[in-house]
């Protein structure tokens, strides 16, 4: 079961595939694959990003606003255009180094209610009542819409009972399609991330274990503020850009 409600400290790496692969061969001396993936603790994420029509959550993570926040639509696992597809709207925001997230889980039509603007209730959890509420007024005050939709496989990692709330990911395959298929199958994937590079990202209740530090240090690793959405977002920009060029044949006439 995911949390409904945190705050933790993230770090992004942008690394080699190689050094990934090294990495998680020597987590497993300290944690386990996350059982909600497979053995492997890996699993397929696919998330529909919301905005405003001037892009201000795009343009606050690009100006390195100290505070900023996303919402989306996201389902773990295998697509589905099902309406009764389990999903989670989430909103995610970071107050300087902290970052928070709330998130309630439906089917995807009454996600698709809820990021309308519209009332998606009764919830039984006052919890999910009050998230839900947010949401709702997020998406009405700000006008909020759909921009793109991104994906990516996973391979997830947990701490010990000695680092209960550390988390270790490695995302690979990264994609970006548009926004008007949603979270179906269908439409285009554009990748955006080489495959030989991954995004590993290291979360933590507080500080980030010695242990981990170390190890990141020994591989290489510097803090990179990568950030899937924007990324996704550059890559839909620039094949609308390259699609309004006119090519040579036809400037020349």
């Amino acid at each position: 079961m995911k949390k409904k409600r945190f705050n933790r400290f993230e770090l992004k790496y942008r690394i080699k595939a190689a050094v990934a692969d090294r990495l998680a061969k020597a987590l497993l001396e300290n944690m386990v694959p996350d059982p909600e993936g497979d053995v492997s603790g890996s699993y397929a994420i696919t998330s529909l990003y919301f905005d405003t029509p001037g892009l201000d959550f795009y343009r606050a993570k690009i100006e390195g606003l100290k505070f900023r926040r996303k919402l989306r639509i996201r389902r773990y696992g295998q697509l589905s255009a099902s309406p009764d597809a389990a999903v989670t709207v989430e909103i995610k925001q970071r107050i300087n180094r902290t970052t928070q997230k709330r998130r309630v889980a439906m089917s995807l039509a009454d996600a698709f209610t809820l990021c309308r603007g519209e009332d998606a209730g009764p919830f039984e959890d006052p919890v999910d009542a009050a998230t839900a509420s947010e949401i709702e007024y997020l998406v009405r005050s700000l006008s909020l819409h759909p921009v793109c939709t991104v994906g990516y496989q996973r391979a997830a990692y947990m701490g010990s009972s000695y680092d209960p709330g550390l988390r270790v990911t490695f995302d690979r395959a990264l994609w970006v399609r548009d926004p008007k298929f949603a979270l179906t199958d269908d439409g285009a994937r554009h990748t955006f991330l080489p495959p030989s590079e991954v995004i590993l990202e290291v979360k933590a209740n507080d500080a980030v274990p010695l242990w981990i530090s170390r190890m990141l240090a020994l591989h290489g690793c510097e803090i990179d503020r990568y950030s899937k959405y924007c990324e996704g977002v550059r890559c839909l920009r620039s094949l609308l850009d390259s699609d309004r060029i006119p090519a040579e044949e036809d400037r020349n006439g």
